[in-house]
């Protein structure tokens, strides 16, 4: 593929900024008001691939990354087409408009290869040398440990949002500049208080089924019939929260014969904040969970091939987020064959049962979160983008 020809740098700094998925696009448009409100920021251009939150921090779109989001092997070998097109497309933006950064806001599979790209080609375009940022780890610490190494090549700066990633690397990749930011929750849900004395008739139970069409497609078909059981034990208000119109459109067909589940677009926080229970999909979303003290009951099924590799490569000992920091199962965890409609319904209905089983868990979840930074993430990060930026500066005509 040709390489776009490049005329005079601008001056005007600008970075690059690469999302894939609803929750990569809302800590990427994070990232952007921060930097944009540094000194060294300020006017800076941004452009790449995103969603709407990005577009609304005035990042400009080529297109709108998060409407291809997928997840699992078969699902990506389907979609290599797409992806290839795609990938091709931003390198060649990269190249025309060679910004002085790129920052690569987690999907990581999409991510690391285009970064490790972009340095490649970077080589053959005299007078540009861009510092390649990427924003929360991939997750190399709980499989193939070695592409960590490769990462210390292709990336200039890693902002951990864990705080135990910053020691691994060191161990695993010490040439590897990371540090360790904080988690953007703590910032971005300080005005919302849990209500942990919530003593509603009927409690409010959250069906958190993921943020793909591929996770509602496989999670739903589990936790509808799970409500259901637990409606017939339980008295309690159920209502499923996900944040795009098509993914609710997707739900309300799957929800059909489930009338008294409530299907909510957005207000995640809101209603988090007086939940008694949560049903979650591993994954980002069980950390908001354990910000606001929600005892939560979590699965994951994918795709048979999927599950075969993953279990095979996977040296975590959970794939909820909550349970590795804490070191133990503070949230009950299924995985793929044990993730029914029964075993959740039961491991619900036994939290919502015992009070003091909720309290021992809420206590776990305040303990977790002393630990992660405290507000101010975005300001962290982007402080230490400009302190890259100052201290090896992208090569100038």
């Amino acid at each position: 593929m040709s390489v776009p020809r490049c005329e005079a740098l601008n001056t005007t700094r600008s970075f690059m900024v690469i999302a894939g998925e609803p929750s990569g696009d809302l800590l990427a448009a994070e990232l952007v008001r921060a930097l944009g409100a540094t000194p060294a920021g300020a006017g800076a251009t941004f452009f790449g691939a995103g969603g709407p939150r990005m577009a609304e921090a005035g990042v400009e779109l080529a297109f709108d990354m998060t409407e291809h989001a997928v997840v699992g092997l078969w699902e990506v070998l389907k979609n290599y087409g797409k992806f290839r097109r795609l990938f091709h497309q931003l390198l060649d933006l990269a190249c025309a408009r060679r910004p002085e950064a790129l920052i690569c806001v987690d999907f990581s599979g999409f991510n690391r290869r285009f970064a490790h790209a972009l340095r490649e080609r970077a080589r053959t375009l005299p007078g540009w040398n861009p510092r390649i940022i990427q924003y929360v780890s991939p997750q190399v610490w709980a499989s193939r440990a070695g592409r960590a190494r490769q990462m210390a090549r292709d990336f200039d700066l890693l902002l951990a949002i864990f705080p135990f990633e910053k020691a691994w690397y060191a161990e695993h990749a010490p040439a590897m500049r990371v540090e360790f930011v904080g988690h953007p929750l703590c910032d971005r849900f300080r005005e919302h208080q849990s209500n942990s004395t919530n003593k509603a008739a009927r409690p409010l139970v959250v069906l958190l089924p993921g943020s793909r069409r591929g996770e509602l497609k496989r999670h739903l078909p589990v936790l509808l019939p799970a409500a259901r059981q637990m409606a017939a034990g339980h008295p309690a208000t159920f209502r499923i929260i996900l944040p795009t119109a098509a993914l609710a459109e997707v739900a309300r067909v799957e929800a059909k014969d489930f009338p008294f589940i409530e299907i909510q677009i957005g207000g995640l926080a809101d209603t988090l904040a007086q939940a008694r229970l949560a049903l979650a999909s591993t994954g980002t979303v069980t950390m908001e969970c354990a910000y606001f003290g929600v005892p939560t009951v979590t699965l994951y099924k994918t795709s048979w091939s999927t599950y075969q590799i993953a279990r095979r490569i996977i040296k975590v000992s959970s794939l909820t987020m909550p349970n590795l920091l804490a070191g133990e199962p503070v949230f009950p965890e299924f995985i793929q064959d044990d993730a029914t409609s029964d075993s959740i319904a039961r491991a619900a209905l036994d939290l919502l049962n015992h009070p003091d089983r909720r309290e021992r868990i809420r206590a776990q979840l305040a303990d977790l979160l002393k630990t992660l930074g405290g507000p101010g993430a975005s300001q962290r990060g982007a402080e230490s983008i400009v302190r890259l930026l100052a201290s090896s500066p992208a090569l100038r005509k």
